[in-house]
């Protein structure tokens, strides 16, 4: 059971944004949506059973922006299920998303939106820029390939979600799965095996940020969950291993990449 509160009818983009305990984080990610030049959007906040102020702050720009809702779950039921329910409520021709730590440029809509018509695509992401915890940022920029096939994409998984549009028949076909696994990565794999490609419009209009309690933060549980990713998608243990073991050699070079990025931008 979820409760809704406030809501538009029918924009352009639906943006989901899961939500668990980050009162720190999400009032930047909201004001980031809010600053978006394209306005025709709406947004649904997923609280998964926070024991922070995180619903608090949510409501309070619900009763400022009819654009914003906020949903409930009465409990913690994890990441997957939160998009899921956010995707579930969600009104608009496309799907956003943004995570409640990342931040978005102001133009990212906006421009995303045009790339998508020029293509004639259904599931396009953007590249990447990285920011800490106090908001330092790198210089090094993941960048997106205008073309990006399954098999590139079996390689390592350069489409952050926070970047990712895509048409709601397509996810509503393709729902974030549970499991030890990077569930996005899953779904991504599983919509260009029947798609064929994901559009990338090579601008960082992402900032993703990074942090040590994520996910992705722990290197030996990524690793896990990125062989349990392939393992979901069909592919056996030795193949799976395999795939893991490139795709952490890749890995290895962006945190690199990432840090050398932070070292140049933060000198006096």
């Amino acid at each position: 059971m979820v409760i809704l509160i406030s809501g538009k009818d029918k924009p352009t983009v639906s943006i989901v944004m899961p939500a668990y305990n980050a009162e720190k984080t999400i009032k930047a990610s909201i004001n980031s949506i809010k600053a978006q030049t394209f306005c025709d959007w709406e947004l649904i906040v997923v609280d998964d059973g926070s024991q922070d102020a995180t619903p608090l702050i949510v409501k309070a720009f619900v009763d400022e922006d009819p654009r914003i809702q906020l949903v409930m779950n009465e409990r913690n039921m994890g990441v997957s299920v939160t998009r899921n329910t956010g995707i579930a409520h969600a009104k608009g021709q496309w799907i956003a998303f943004l995570d409640s730590d990342d931040l978005w440029q102001e133009d990212k809509l906006d421009k995303q939106l045009k790339f998508m018509e020029a293509n004639k695509a259904v599931i396009s992401y953007t590249s990447t820029a990285y920011i800490d915890k106090a908001g330092y940022k790198s210089s090094f920029i993941l960048r997106a390939k205008h073309k990006l096939s399954y098999k590139q994409l079996l390689r390592r998984n350069i489409m952050s979600c926070s970047s990712v549009m895509l048409c709601r028949e397509v996810i509503a076909r393709y729902p974030f799965p549970e499991g030890h696994f990077h569930e996005d990565y899953v779904v991504w794999l599983n919509v260009l095996r029947e798609i064929g490609y994901a559009y990338g419009l090579d601008e960082p209009l992402l900032l993703y940020r990074l942090s040590s309690e994520s996910k992705s933060g722990n290197r030996v549980g990524s690793g896990l969950m990125v062989f349990g990713s392939y393992r979901a998608v069909g592919y056996g243990p030795v193949v799976s291993m395999f795939m893991t073991l490139r795709y952490a050699f890749h890995s290895i070079i962006k945190r690199r990449k990432i840090g050398k990025g932070w070292a140049r931008e933060q000198k006096p």
